[in-house]
């Protein structure tokens, strides 16, 4: 079985963790997409040509620790405004997406670009503030120094970066479903969209 779940939204609404969860508990494969460019970013952070960084790029690369500090997530968001890097990445993802089995892809611009054809697409969304608060203590969690203002202003930069970008900016697709996940707690996130992809499946 071929079928695609299509998972988009800023930084911190909650994507990565429907998106893990959705995978679960229908046994589909998942990727991360950020991870592609977060790996991306980290070898640039060692001097690597972005674009070079990017057709080059290993699965083995989406492993390396250190991944998720804000020096790569800096480094990603910037090398993901970079039209040649996204063009790089794309068959990656498209080919993923249409593995045999089912796949969850969160990220973006998936329902956009990637897999504009995707059975169930989903736009994650909170408010900045509720984003930032979830940040701010993924961050002190992983004994980073942070304080909101600082973390909220980053994700506000971060909103405007990916939202102004030329190449595949973030947006929802016509057809998606809004998830805003303000209110939610991640169980609740999760049901809903479950249920949404339960109802494409027809279960």
């Amino acid at each position: 079985m071929i079928f695609t779940v299509a998972i988009d939204g800023p930084a911190a609404a909650g994507k990565g963790t429907v998106g893990r969860a959705v995978a679960a508990h229908f046994g589909f494969a998942h990727l991360d997409t950020g991870l592609l460019y977060r790996a991306v970013g980290a070898l640039v952070l060692k001097g690597a040509d972005p674009i070079a960084a990017a057709r080059g790029l290993v699965p083995e690369a989406l492993e390396q620790p250190g991944r998720r500090s804000p020096e790569v997530a800096q480094a990603a968001s910037e090398v993901a405004a970079i039209g040649d890097v996204r063009a790089a990445l794309l068959d990656f993802q498209r080919g993923f997406a249409r593995r045999e089995g089912g796949a969850v892809l969160d990220g973006r611009d998936i329902g956009t670009v990637i897999c504009p054809e995707a059975e169930v697409k989903l736009f994650v969304t909170a408010s900045a503030e509720a984003r930032a608060g979830r940040r701010l203590a993924e961050l002190v969690e992983a004994g980073h120094a942070a304080s909101f203002d600082s973390v909220l202003a980053d994700v506000k930069a971060r909103d405007a970066r990916d939202s102004e970008r030329a190449t595949a900016p973030l947006r929802p697709a016509d057809d998606a479903h809004l998830l805003d996940t303000s209110e939610l707690d991640a169980a609740q996130a999760v049901a809903a969209a479950i249920a949404r992809v339960s109802a494409a499946l027809g279960q």
